[in-house]
């Protein structure tokens, strides 16, 4: 019932950022564990950050971390990924995900509403 939508991707060089938003509508997000995955053509989405439900605690796939950082602004209802040092194994489609359990989740089983996704294209 809460509906997800993703903009701020585009193409960059590499080396560049690009800063991720994610605005839900339908219900507040306020409680909501909230996460990033990522999906390689021909391959299983997978986790890329995830953030709880009041900020506090986040997570970082290894291949990102040190250079994306997941926040969140419960008033605005949106949840943001800041991605810096861009690579061109970053180069995917990025999906936000919500869980009504508003704890880390790490899995694609784990929440329960999906964005479309937003194209990232990191040229070398």
């Amino acid at each position: 019932q809460v509906q997800l939508v993703e903009s701020g991707g585009g193409l960059v060089q590499a080396g560049g950022s690009l800063r991720l938003s994610c605005v839900a509508s339908g219900r507040t997000l306020s409680s909501y564990g909230m996460g990033w995955f990522r999906q390689y053509p021909g391959k299983e989405r997978e986790i890329a950050a995830a953030i709880n439900w009041s900020g506090i605690s986040t997570y970082y796939a290894d291949s990102v971390k040190g250079r994306f950082t997941i926040s969140r602004a419960n008033s605005k209802n949106t949840v943001y990924l800041q991605m810096n040092s861009l690579k061109p194994e970053d180069t995917a489609v990025y999906y936000c995900a919500g869980r009504v359990n508003g704890g880390l989740g790490f899995t694609n089983r784990q929440y329960d509403y999906w964005g479309q996704g937003a194209q990232v294209t990191v040229s070398s």
